[in-house]
């Protein structure tokens, strides 16, 4: 088991969006660091699988239903919680978007992680010590076609750190968002299907891996308390977020 050195005091994790991908990873790498860690998810089958890992407690929910939620860790101190739930649900352009997919994604990219954060805070704002982790998106600092409700949702996550921080100062709790460009999880899987989404972007491509984010996670929880790494943006080598498209006029 690697040795990582935590800030005193801490022994929970909370993680959402835990049962695959970047969420899962970050799980197992929390676990293995030495923390005992709640990982929510809603698949059963998939929590099942997790259950049998050692350090690890499954809870089933909905992000979205955060009373429901915060009564089931009603009592349970959470030193640090990783907001990693979230869906990209479609890739259409907004105007030809079915409207239930701009609540679907504002609930779950948003919404829900700020509740989580507003049940777990006080807790953490008393025992002086605590970490907060969002997993944002370069969508949420740059403009992609086809993802303006995604990046709407991801946007507010990364002003909400900022603020959040600002309301933190002296409370010893540290606020860290990471925004990744493209990683190979089942992210695309309800807007494209799995098949068209490995073809697309990730077949012939170096992607990063969920457990490369897991990494980087681990790299500022364990920094000394005094140092806050604010945002973690990282992309494949082969991915850069810039240029511009052009349209002809009435073409």
């Amino acid at each position: 088991m690697p040795e990582v050195a935590f800030p005193e005091g801490y022994q929970r994790a909370l993680v959402t969006g835990a049962t695959s991908g970047i969420g899962k990873a970050i799980v197992l790498a929390l676990r293995d660091a030495g923390l005992q860690v709640i990982a929510v998810g809603r698949s059963p089958q998939a929590l099942a699988e997790l259950a049998g890992e050692p350090g690890v407690t499954t809870l089933q929910a909905d992000v979205r239903d955060y009373r429901s939620l915060a009564a089931a860790l009603e009592g349970q101190a959470v030193d640090v919680l990783v907001n990693n739930a979230g869906i990209l649900s479609t890739r259409a352009a907004f105007q030809d978007i079915d409207e239930a997919e701009i609540d679907n994604m504002l609930d779950i990219n948003l919404k829900a992680p700020l509740h989580l954060a507003r049940q777990v805070l006080p807790g953490m704002v008393g025992r002086g010590r605590g970490h907060l982790f969002f997993i944002g998106s370069s969508a949420g600092r740059a403009p992609h076609p086809g993802a303006a409700v995604y990046g709407a949702s991801k946007a507010g996550v990364s002003l909400f750190c900022d603020a959040l921080r600002c309301d933190l100062l002296g409370s010893g709790v540290r606020v860290t968002e990471i925004a990744p460009g493209r990683v190979q999880t089942q992210l695309y899987k309800a807007a494209m299907g799995m098949q068209a989404a490995g073809s697309e972007l990730y077949d012939g491509y170096e992607s990063i891996q969920p457990e490369d984010i897991a990494q980087l996670l681990l790299a500022a929880l364990k920094m000394p308390r005094q140092v806050d790494v604010s945002r973690l943006e990282v992309f494949p080598t082969a991915q850069a977020v810039g240029g511009g498209r052009m349209v002809k006029t009435g073409g």
